[in-house]
């Protein structure tokens, strides 16, 4: 019987613009990785985190809330150590904890023999994530676990689906050196809004879908403005309009916050157009001074998996 496994679980674009906690997807170029290992005894143990400083207390890390809400639902006692490898940064609006939390349910859920499918393991998942970022919301975790681009329909009942990988595009991330958290950032989303703002919002998420599923990318680009939460959160973003702007007048078909913030991404149809985005954002941020990182990507087919 298999004792340990190591799993990878992707970051993730979430709200994709006009899609506020309905929609994210999955990339091929950063993830986190979980070990998961059979204990002796019936406790969950975090052995060890690194990349980030981060609780161990069981019931205050997104990975061990989210494994003892898939034991709890099986009615198991097992124990499990768990040795966690932050490869992004938590607080970059790239989902850690989302990745997390979907890790070690995968990985837990692999060493009891797979009881449930992987998409079954989604409302454990959400658990972990709902404690980081004091709501439910599963644009993140949705794609860390189950890889994608993956829209939210309704969260009671659970139902989403899947729209297709579009594998031209080119993401570009970009991270200005600064933390905001996601409870935080909910925070700034207004309670209310005008009829004018839904109507506006809804027609722009109707439209991205179709876009999606028809690769009308002038549609994608006329569809991608975020009415709700883009307005309130680019405040806390360094640059913010300076970086849409570079980006749109160098062939980028979409830009937006990346979840929380405070990365931004940017879809594009080549390498060409992504890498002179890339040099000019740079250039804009070393002249004001903002520390940075890149990182070029692709969207990713698959969520949670197997890598030891």
């Amino acid at each position: 019987m298999r004792t340990r496994v190591k799993i990878s679980a992707p970051a993730t674009v979430a709200n994709v613009g006009c899609g506020y906690d309905t929609i994210g997807f999955a990339l091929d170029a950063a993830s986190e990785e979980i070990i998961v290992e059979r204990r002796n005894d019936h406790q969950l143990v975090i052995k060890s985190i690194l990349g980030a400083e981060l609780s161990q207390e069981v019931n205050q890390n997104v990975a061990t809330i989210a494994a003892q809400s898939l034991l709890d639902h099986l009615e198991l006692n097992e124990g499990f150590d768990f040795h966690i490898n932050k490869l992004f940064t938590p607080g970059s609006g790239l989902g850690s904890s989302a990745s997390s939390a979907a890790a070690a349910v995968f990985g837990v859920n692999q060493l009891l023999k797979q009881p449930l499918e992987v998409a079954e393991l989604l409302p454990f998942a959400l658990e972990g994530e709902a404690f980081a970022s004091k709501s439910v919301h599963a644009d993140n975790v949705a794609p860390a676990l189950l890889g994608g681009f993956i829209v939210m329909r309704s969260y009671d009942p659970l139902d989403y689906f899947s729209l297709p990988v579009a594998s031209e595009l080119k993401v570009l991330v970009v991270k200005p050196q600064v933390e905001i958290k996601t409870a935080e950032a909910k925070g700034l989303i207004p309670k209310e809004i005008t009829v004018e703002i839904a109507r506006n919002q809804w027609g722009n998420l109707a439209s991205l879908v179709h876009a999606f599923h028809t690769k009308d990318w002038k549609r994608l680009n006329d569809s991608i403005e975020d009415f709700i939460a883009e307005p309130v959160r680019k405040k806390l973003i360094p640059g913010y309009d300076k970086v849409k702007e570079i980006a749109f007048s160098n062939g980028s078909i979409g830009c937006n916050i990346s979840g929380s913030g405070p990365s931004i991404f940017m879809l594009f149809l080549n390498d060409e157009d992504r890498n002179v985005a890339e040099n000019q954002i740079h250039d804009h941020y070393e002249s004001e001074g903002i520390p940075c990182e890149f990182f070029s990507s692709g969207i990713s087919a698959a969520g949670c998996k197997i890598i030891e």
